[in-house]
């Protein structure tokens, strides 16, 4: 396109009107030493995002039709467009609709860019441009490369698209998950509205809440406050603690973590203010200081946050030696600590919520939405689910500690069990420091350490440690022992082992790997890791490993009439149904755990009699739960929910397929947590229609602030999940899903019913809005359908959307294709979002 060559922002200033409109006029500006970078979301006469460039004194821009996906597959057009002036990189409003770019415009993403090493920003001139982001969402390595123009072409097309780094996922989370300013945290609704965050559309019912949406920029926005937590962070709790084990656990019943070379932290936060706690309770947050600000840079609501500290040694795997140095360098969280990692692999609360009675595998879902726009140096620990022994396997291989196994259906209770227990591929434990022998070796101060650990009370002698030390260590050591020393042994020993040996006052503990201990219990083959500061002497016991685990109760439920066939289009019998719930029960029970639930039982198989149940007559056992319930009569009576995999296998012996969960779980039934639109297709519609249509509706509920997730119902339609924070009404939940889905009918009645009535439904989508009412229920993910050939409930990514054929493309036979897609970076944190009903 062309430019001015003697002033490059004269296209710029040409197409506008500066009476007219508040974009700034342009200048040429001065850098500020790191080049910019910004992105902008702009619905103008079609949504898309302005990429910007900060190349000689001007903004270098281009359209990206659909928005930057951070999926290396995806290569999404952007069509170069007139240079900006560098104040632009703080434009946020609404330009007038008569001119030039007319519509709502959000800051959606800044930071700072440069070319990777060996290329420079010249290189736009020839075509492409190799570069590294630093954005609060954008970050790594992307390309920009300029298509081949076709004869008369008058505009550049440049392909944009993400490189393959530790920044890369699937899909378009990015967009998907991405809805505020980060300029000023508002939805587009709100910048729209431009009223200074008081836009609402609060008892605007009708033709009137469809046009005042419409009024908002498009067809349904509304307001969506932003969170800015006044509130304390939470208190301390103690840790949960795994139990040594020998081997492996086995099953689909626990999930795997690496067992990271650290040290165990608690982070309580809430916005700005962040404490992290050691495993006993000591606030160290000085210590971390680089960590503590980098957490409170993310502006979390009030959490707790289980993780580990690491630092890295030259081949980029945690060592604890190396944390140690680095903690003895950076005096009190300076200099070299802000090297360090936080890996965060558990979150106990959540805006005043206890999370720690919920499933393991459900606190880790709500960490990852917690966490996802996160970047180094926090990080959330990766997990897998079954395949345990492939995982220790490689981390032994790489020279790693171990690994951490966990229950998935186990709550987190503040104490050492064996619902999470650790495998370590090399012994290591930690010892109290109760002597040193003196060396032979000039400029050595001592030879060796004299190893203790209290048994039954009493501290007993474990043997020696000589090997580990290097000449810092060696100095810091007997520096701190000079003020330990004391004439006595503080253990009984033999007098051959006493000898040489001057006693210290056993208050310093150490880390120390070893091969094995000997018949009389001293350690062999052992070499010293570290101190260990964040424990007390006295808790330093031997850790002995325990019998594995054993095997899950849900995999030993016993299941009667297995050769029954439930499905006969298929052929699939009650056994092939029970093996399926059993192994997907650690990617069911996150939505199904805890919540009132009513099950479609078919005992005699899909095609005989099939009804509804949700009060237990008797006969399901101890493993199905009930929680009593307020009925309209004023009465109450039992409803069913279930806590873990033996619960959903008991409810099959039964001769359950379906399982339908409330919207609130049974801790607080009148207090909703997602919101659900159930597109459910005239029959003459086409499968297109209704894939189009939840585009269309993820992207209405995107303008309001609220991130969506889709899910193929195993039927006809699909389900649009809006996961909100508990903390307003069913009389609210159900008053927004019917305004929202009436509006859209309004504003598009050929393709939208909101009636339920069959007559009004023909050739519309019904949006289904009654899912949100107290007492209504909705197939919950990962379900089984009683329908030909054992369909499920099937999360997908939105981008994935577009290649599916049908709303059943998946059945009980690809359980493990389930884990498998579960275990990917376009699933990872599904159905989880922290964020709360806006205010309409």
């Amino acid at each position: 396109m062309a430019r001015g060559k003697s002033d490059p922002l004269a296209e710029y200033n040409r197409r506008r009107d500066f009476s007219r409109t508040a974009e700034p006029a342009g200048k040429m500006g001065q850098s500020n030493g790191k080049r910019r970078f910004i992105v902008q979301k702009h619905d103008a006469s079609r949504l898309h995002w302005d990429f910007r460039l900060e190349v000689d004194g001007v903004l270098k821009s281009w359209a990206v039709t659909k928005g930057p996906s951070a999926d290396p597959d995806i290569k999404r057009l952007a069509v170069r467009t007139e240079d900006h002036p560098l104040a632009y990189a703080e434009f946020e409003g609404t330009i007038p609709e008569q001119e030039y770019g007319g519509g709502t415009v959000m800051l959606w993403d800044r930071g700072t860019w440069e070319p990777i090493e060996g290329k420079k920003a010249e290189d736009l001139e020839e075509g492409h441009l190799h570069f590294i982001l630093h954005g609060e969402r954008m970050k790594g390595e992307w390309l920009l490369v300029r298509m081949k123009p076709r004869k008369g072409e008058k505009r550049e097309n440049w392909l944009l698209r993400k490189i393959d780094d530790d920044y890369a996922e699937g899909g378009d989370k990015l967009i998907d998950t991405c809805l505020t300013s980060v300029l000023t945290g508002r939805p587009m609704a709100e910048i729209a509205a431009d009223e200074g965050g008081e836009h609402s559309l609060k008892g605007k019912k009708g033709e009137d809440f469809a046009q005042e949406m419409k009024r908002a920029a498009c067809h349904n926005r509304g307001k969506a406050k932003r969170r800015k937590s006044t509130a304390k962070p939470p208190a301390f709790r103690k840790p949960q603690l795994a139990t040594l084990v020998d081997a492996v656990p086995s099953g689909n019943g626990w999930m795997h973590e690496i067992k990271f070379d650290g040290y165990r932290a608690m982070v309580s936060a809430s916005g700005e203010k962040v404490a992290v706690y050691t495993r006993s309770g000591k606030d160290w947050t000085d210590k971390f200081g680089p960590l503590a600000q980098a957490i409170a840079a993310l502006d979390l609501p009030p959490c707790l946050i289980d993780g580990e500290i690491v630092a890295y040694d030259g081949k980029g795997n945690p060592d604890f030696s190396t944390l140690q140095k680095l903690l003895k360098r950076g005096k009190g969280g300076q200099g070299a600590s802000d090297k360090l990692a936080f890996h965060a692999f558990d979150l106990l609360e959540l805006d005043g919520e206890d999370l720690a009675p919920l499933p393991n595998v459900e606190r880790k879902e709500r960490l990852e939405a917690l966490l996802r726009d996160a970047g180094p140096p926090v990080h959330v620990a990766d997990h897998v689910i079954g395949a345990g022994e492939k995982l220790y396997e490689k981390m032994c291989d790489a020279g790693q500690e171990g690994i951490i196994s966990k229950k998935i259906d186990a709550r987190y209770t503040s104490r050492r069990g064996k619902a999470w227990v650790k495998v370590k591929c090399t012994r290591r434990q930690e010892f109290v420091i109760i002597g040193w022998t003196k060396s032979s070796a000039r400029g050595r101060p001592f030879a060796s350490l004299v190893l203790g650990q209290y048994e039954d009370g009493d501290l007993t002698y474990k043997g020696k440690v000589g090997t580990g030390f290097d000449a810092d260590t060696l100095e810091d050591l007997a520096r701190k022992f000079k003020s330990l020393e004391r004439k006595t042994p503080p253990v009984e020993t033999d007098r051959a082992e006493a000898r040489g040996v001057t006693w210290l006052t056993p208050k310093l503990v150490a880390e120390v790997a070893f091969a094995e201990f000997t018949a009389e219990g001293r350690v062999r083959h052992a070499s010293f890791l570290g101190l260990r500061s964040d424990k007390k002497a006295k808790e330093v016991k031997p850790e002995r490993p325990a019998d594995p685990p054993e095997e899950s109760e849900a995999e030993t439920v016993r299941i009667s009439s297995r050769d029954r066939v439930i499905f006969p289009e298929s052929g699939q019998t009650k056994g092939d149904l029970a093996d399926y719930y059993a192994r997907i029960a650690p990617l069911m029970l996150p939505f199904l755990s805890g919540r009132p639930v009513s099950l479609v039982r078919c005992p005699q198989g899909r095609a005989k009699k099939c009804f509804f149940q949700k009060h237990d007559t008797g006969g399901f056992g101890d493993h199905v739960h009930h929680v009593p319930i307020r009925e309209k009569d004023g009465g109450t009576e039992d409803y069913i929910y279930v806590e873990d995999a033996t619960g959903i296998l008991a409810c099959v012996q039964m001769g359950t397929i379906e399982f339908h969960g409330w919207a609130s779980r049974s801790r607080d039934v009148e207090a909703p947590d997602r919101m659900i639109f159930d597109l459910d297709p005239d029959e003459g519609l086409d499968f297109e229609d209704v894939k189009s249509a939840a585009v269309d509706i993820r992207d209405r509920l995107a303008e309001i602030g609220l991130t969506s997730f889709a899910m193929l119902s195993g039927g006809k339609g699909v389900h649009v999940i809006a996961p909100l924070r508990p903390g307003h009404s069913w009389e609210a939940h159900k008053d927004f899903a019917k305004r929202f889905s009436e509006a859209l009918a309004m504003a598009d009645p050929d393709r939208f019913t909101a009636t339920m009535s069959k007559a009004k439904r023909k050739g519309k989508i019904f949006i289904d809005w009654l899912r949100n009412q107290r007492g209504s229920t909705a197939v919950v993910p990962y379900s089984a359908r009683a329908r030909e050939n054992a369909p499920i409930a099937a999360p997908i990514a939105w981008g994935e959307l577009k290649n599916m054929a049908s709303a059943h493309e998946f059945t009980i036979d690809d359980a493990k294709k389930l884990l498998t897609r579960a275990g990917g970076k376009g699933l990872s944190g599904w159905g989880f979002a922290d964020q709360s009903l806006p205010d309409l």
